[in-house]
């Protein structure tokens, strides 16, 4: 998952009465703010507001706001792991009714993408984009070292391949990889690392694995690679500084979400526009690895105008928004992994010809009941869904992320992990 750019609050006051439709977005959607004079031309007596904020405080935010029914926001963006729990809680508006008006078509979303936010046989959130992972590579600089990317990497080869091509008397690194805390930051590649190496936070009786060999095994494995062969301040990065990083040809190569291989493909933003090549997620001990994201859009019930908030939501995530964006602000950079009618339309799929199939190959092989080589009692693949993982990642990550930085080793990051897994299963009583 990803939050780009500085917090921005996009407060533009209307000018006559109406009502006023109050979005909290992540950053990563305020792409948003430049479309959203088309929706409001045909809605003349409806505002929106736009809060776009960063992925952390975001997730503070929004809950608080619910839960004391304060009413602020009429539209949240949520994703799979919030969306069950917080339907489960009554916190979100069940969109079925409203989704059935018109020609909004619930079916054309991806399906692996659509169920993911569903609860208890409801539709409770629609994506405005979907994401799995995979691995972006430098072509040019692997034909220049006389390397092949293997057509489905596994780990070992991987870092066999970052050792070759880690240049930092000129400015390139092996790998780019996420090492900054927070469980939406570092946690969404090292937790399908982990899976695929055979390693698990919990096991089926919700006994804490986060010792256990094969977790280890996994930690180790991540952090020596950013350490010996990543970028410069890897404790530090996220999606926007990992970006930024191959954006400018400071990598050869980058294990991250599929959707933002189209800003690497736009030649206006990218020094490497039309030199990067696509290999699956690496695996070790399953047959695929990726994980499963969605920013998406939710009708909190506190929502002053539940009608007026669904208009922007489906007009946010319709049909119709992929072409409108796509002719206003170029079709490489359309939001991916929502509707399936977008890749049948011409210009997207002439514009994103590079990375397209390999995008939907990994979103189709994503398994969120069965992510790894174990059973797991939750659904879910680069978190644990239950409540309390959004603060138990927050401070696991924050002890890897140290790791990373030196600051202590893996082992004893590991151990304070595995007393904070425990701490949270015991008091939740989701050991019997």
């Amino acid at each position: 998952m990803l939050a780009l750019g500085p917090a921005a609050c996009a407060d533009r006051s209307p000018d006559t009465e109406g009502t006023t439709v109050t979005v909290a977005a992540v950053d990563f959607m305020r792409t948003m703010d430049k479309l959203v004079d088309d929706f409001e031309l045909s809605h003349p007596d409806t505002h929106v507001n736009f809060v776009f904020l960063p992925e952390n405080t975001l997730r503070a935010r929004v809950p608080k706001d619910i839960a004391s029914e304060a009413g602020r926001y009429d539209v949240v963006a949520i994703g799979p792991y919030e969306a069950p729990i917080w339907a489960s809680r009554g916190w979100l508006t069940r969109l079925d009714r409203y989704a059935g008006q018109g020609d909004y078509d619930m079916r054309d979303f991806i399906p692996t993408v659509r169920r993911s936010l569903a609860y208890d046989g409801g539709q409770y959130a629609v994506p405005y984009y979907g994401e799995s992972s995979f691995l972006m590579y430098r072509k040019d600089l692997f034909a220049k070292a006389g390397l092949t990317m293997p057509e489905r990497p596994s780990w070992q080869q991987i870092a066999r391949l970052a050792k070759r091509l880690h240049d930092p008397e000129n400015g390139v690194a092996g790998i780019c990889l996420r090492g900054g805390p927070g469980w939406g930051n570092l946690l969404m590649p090292l937790n399908t690392v982990i899976l695929t190496f055979g390693g698990r936070w919990y096991d089926e009786h919700w006994n804490p694995r986060l010792t256990s060999p094969e977790t280890k095994h996994a930690v180790r494995f991540y952090v020596d690679l950013v350490r010996r062969y990543g970028q410069p301040r890897a404790a530090e990065a996220g999606p926007a500084e990992c970006l930024s990083t191959m954006r400018q040809g400071k990598a050869a190569m980058w294990y991250d979400s599929t959707a933002l291989a189209g800003s690497l493909e736009d030649p206006k933003t990218s020094e490497v526009a039309g030199r990067l090549g696509y290999a699956p997620a690496p695996v070790e001990c399953t047959a695929s690895s990726g994980w499963l994201w969605a920013w998406s859009l939710a009708i909190p019930v506190t929502a002053k105008d539940p009608q007026a908030a669904w208009e922007f939501v489906s007009w946010a995530t319709s049909k119709r928004y992929p072409k409108l964006y796509g002719e206003r602000l170029g079709w490489v950079r359309v939001p991916p992994g929502g509707r399936l009618s977008t890749y049948r339309l011409p210009e997207y799929q002439d514009a994103t010809q590079a990375f397209v199939r390999p995008a939907l190959d990994a979103l189709d092989a994503v398994n969120p009941r069965h992510p790894g080589t174990h059973e797991q009692p939750w659904v879910g693949m680069s978190y644990v869904g239950i409540p309390e993982y959004a603060g138990l990642g927050n401070r696991v990550s924050a002890e890897i992320s140290a790791a990373i930085a030196g600051r202590q080793s893996v082992d004893e990051a590991l151990a304070k992990a595995q007393i904070f897994a425990r701490d949270v299963v015991e008091g939740g009583g989701y050991r019997k």
